[in-house]
């Protein structure tokens, strides 16, 4: 083993034979000085000081990968491409599936659907052009059991031609697959064997590749396996044992997770007893390990924010009721027991003497808005102002029209103030805010620009959280001085993800809709049915319904076939129903003109309106009872679900046609038949997180969504469970993390989260 030798400006490393020459022990540190040529040995001192190896270890680490021997400045680059620069990013590079190469299976026993190895003879190879005009390699070979077809797709055929000549022996890995009776491998590694060599010595002599479960790293251009194999076993060979166990036993025992370095090592070069389908599920113990390892300091870092948050002084505000109540006794109908459950909640936190930082979720049409009213009228009775900040100017607008509905009832002051207000309007409202004579603001991402200043800022209000990142919040948080933090969110999010992306704040779900609404039917047509469709629509307006048509674009581009919406309520209103009223609404159009359609349609002065997704939040008209979705393969479920939620707010019937063209991908139809199968929005977000992974779930990066190398909120939610567990439970023992084992964890949670979880002050 290779040993550190120190000095005063940092390690180098001698190889373990020459240590030995010297007569040094394996702990033995010594004062190495060096003339320009050669290193001179000073003197031998003891045992280097634990935090010492520590650094010289972390340093280690951080080695980049050009400084490898083996490795040059090409290959170098092309690990870049993985992300792949220093030592440290190598041993966190996971294989994404594994080989079982530790014995040869004869051809007539390969089975399709599995990776295998098998040895054979070159018998035929030619380039073949399908019927469809397609051009394939073919390769025969044959061992003395049976043969087997290899084929290649878009390879270079004079090259392959060169290289697979007939009689020539290799030894070949790939997965089997079947077509009718003809078994074929495509694109299989291939190890050629010389003339007369033996294949077991052949494979016994190259134990990176061969004799054993192999791991298959991902690639880029230009890298193949064989050479990321080979960097990385160079790596966990030579750079292990500088990973750090900073975790203690104690925190992994109860659950039997292995240290850091033991995991590591175990999923680049799996144990002679691992099973492969435990290796290609992530379910290995190593696997586990490190999976818990990134889950505990994410989740002590949310601990941590949270229990700063708790120590703030933040204001105590009293319930006086002067407006909450005058609004219950104004509204045409009661609170649902969830609102008020939720409601309840939020005083509780907003009377406690800290700040208040609570997600509220609540599905579509649950009335997290009324809440949120109640909540910024108990600050308002305080004194003090309410910023509510939504992510797009017609959501904002959409606020805006109902809480200043009810505000002008009660005399309670209401602005609005999106980048959208321009001159003397803009100037009259940051007016009003900054004298306060504004209650309640309400905006978009302008609400938190450097030129609004708030007189005495007590409540922030921030919907549809997932568009909005962690340091949005942190801003809006900076216009008071400790305000207290309402987060709203109508998609409803899994438990797992809520854990990981809220871990700072306190959860309410508003879990019931409410009285009289009715169940949406939802079915999927096909192009074909169009006609039907339009039968329907015309059904329910001769009953005095009106229809939502929804379109994913505005206006038609040559490069898309997806119907636009401007185009097509063109073509309805002249074509398909020329004695109905049709109106049009997206994005493009000025925020009072917008008004002005919503508000036709509201007051029935349209039969039909065509939209984009500007609908997907906000309107309300309880007498629209169907929503066509054109194109409806191309919406994420979440979008869909929350386009769904325009109808069935009446108590008449509502229906749902998902409009297809009929050729789905696999992703596609697995949505439309979720909708199809169920109008519960967390069935559908636990749906929709499975088809597309946490970060297109949440629609973009900056939602503040972890890196996880390892971990994964979909498999994982246990262990993510243990993880929030145990970091809870070393808080409760020591709060400050001021032991020497506590004073470890930090510098490592610090080093890994700091600026993303904004965790400067527990430095």
């Amino acid at each position: 083993m290779n040993r550190l030798i120190i000095d005063h400006s940092g390690a180098v490393t001698i190889p373990a034979a020459v240590l030995d020459k010297l007569g040094l022990q394996p702990d033995d540190a010594v004062n190495v000085e060096t003339n320009g040529t050669e290193l001179v040995l000073r003197k031998a001192i003891p045992a280097a000081v634990p935090s010492l190896q520590q650094s010289i270890a972390r340093k280690n680490l951080t080695v980049g990968m050009q400084f490898i021997k083996g490795i040059g400045p090409k290959l170098a680059e092309l690990l870049a491409k993985r992300d792949i620069r220093t030592v440290e990013d190598a041993l966190f590079c996971l294989p994404h599936r594994y080989e079982d190469r530790r014995s040869l299976v004869p051809i007539r026993q390969l089975k399709p659907g599995v990776s295998q190895v098998f040895q054979g003879t070159v018998m035929s190879a030619n380039g073949v052009t399908t019927k469809g005009g397609r051009k394939v390699f073919e390769v025969l070979v044959q061992d003395d059991s049976g043969s087997m077809l290899l084929k290649w797709f878009h390879a270079n055929a004079v090259w392959m031609q060169r290289t697979w000549k007939v009689g020539r022996r290799g030894v070949f890995t790939g997965e089997v697959t079947s077509f009718g009776f003809q078994r074929e491998v495509h694109h299989p590694d291939v190890e050629w064997l010389e003339e007369g060599a033996d294949v077991q010595a052949v494979m016994a002599a190259d134990p990176v590749n061969f004799g054993r479960i192999v791991p298959v790293y991902p690639l880029t251009e230009g890298l193949h396996q064989k050479s990321m194999r080979k960097v990385m076993r160079q790596v966990v060979d030579g750079f292990l044992d500088n990973v750090e166990n900073v975790l203690p036993t104690s925190l992994l025992s109860p659950h039997g997770y292995l240290p850091l370095r033991e995991a590591l090592g175990q999923v680049h070069l799996p144990p002679a007893e691992a099973q492969l389908a435990d290796l290609n599920e992530g379910r290995t113990p190593a696997h586990r390990s490190l999976a818990f390892d990134e889950f505990f300091y994410w989740e002590l870092g949310q601990a941590l924010k949270k229990r700063g948050i708790a120590l703030e002084e933040g204001i105590a505000f009293q319930v006086t009721h002067r407006y909450t109540k005058e609004l219950a006794r104004l509204l045409p109908f009661q609170l649902t027991a969830a609102q008020r459950r939720v409601l309840a909640e939020i005083k509780e936190d907003m009377m406690a003497p800290h700040p208040m930082h609570r997600l509220v979720q609540g599905d579509v049409g649950s009335g997290k808005t009324l809440v949120a009213l109640m909540a910024a009228l108990v600050a308002v009775e305080n004194g003090y102002q309410v910023a509510i900040m939504a992510p797009t100017e017609i959501l904002a607008e959409q606020h805006w029209h109902n809480i200043h509905h009810w505000c002008e009832q009660l005399g309670v002051s209401v602005v609005l103030l999106t980048a959208g207000l321009k001159g003397a309007a803009k100037k009259e409202a940051l007016a009003q805010v900054a004298d306060g004579r504004a209650a309640i603001v309400i905006g978009t991402h302008a609400v938190i620009q450097d030129k609004v200043e708030f007189q005495r800022l007590g409540l922030g209000i921030v919907d549809e959280q997932h568009r909005f990142g962690v340091l949005q919040r942190g801003i809006l948080k900076k216009k008071g001085t400790n305000p207290d933090i309402l987060v709203m969110t109508a998609t409803p999010i899994p438990r797992t993800l809520a854990m990981t992306l809220f871990g700072d704040l306190s959860l309410s779900v508003i879990d019931e809709l409410p009285p009289g609404r009715t169940p949406i039917d939802t079915k999927i047509y096909f192009e074909s049915r169009r006609n039907q469709v339009y039968d329907l629509i015309r059904s329910e307006v001769a009953q005095e319904r009106q229809v939502y048509v929804i379109y994913p674009l505005v206006e038609e581009s040559e490069k898309s076939d997806l119907k636009a919406a401007s185009q097509m309520a063109e073509h309805l209103q002249l074509e398909i129903f020329p004695g109905l009223r049709v109106g049009l609404l997206h994005g493009r159009l000025k925020p009072e003109e917008k008004e002005a359609v919503m508000a036709s349609f509201k007051n029935r002065e349209l039969d039909i309106l065509v939209a984009t997704t500007v609908i997907e939040v906000g309107i309300d008209v309880p007498n629209a009872t169907l929503m066509v979705i054109e194109h409806s393969e191309r919406f994420g479920l979440s979008q869909l679900h929350q386009l769904r939620g325009r109808v069935g707010r009446g108590a008449h019937r509502s229906r749902c046609i998902l409009l297809t063209p009929g050729k789905l991908s696999e992703d596609g139809e697995r949505r439309l038949r979720v909708m199809e199968s169920t109008s519960d929005g967390f069935r559908i977000a636990e749906a929709d997180l499975e088809i597309r992974g946490p970060g297109d779930f949440l629609g973009t990066r900056q939602s503040g969504m972890p890196d996880f190398r390892v971990a994964s909120i979909l498999r994982d939610g246990l262990i993510l469970e243990q993880a929030r567990q145990a970091a809870c439970g070393l808080l409760e023992h020591d709060g400050a993390l001021a032991s020497s084992e506590g004073q470890r964890i930090k510098a490592e949670l610090i080093r890994r989260w700091g600026t993303r979880l904004e965790l400067a002050g527990v430095a």
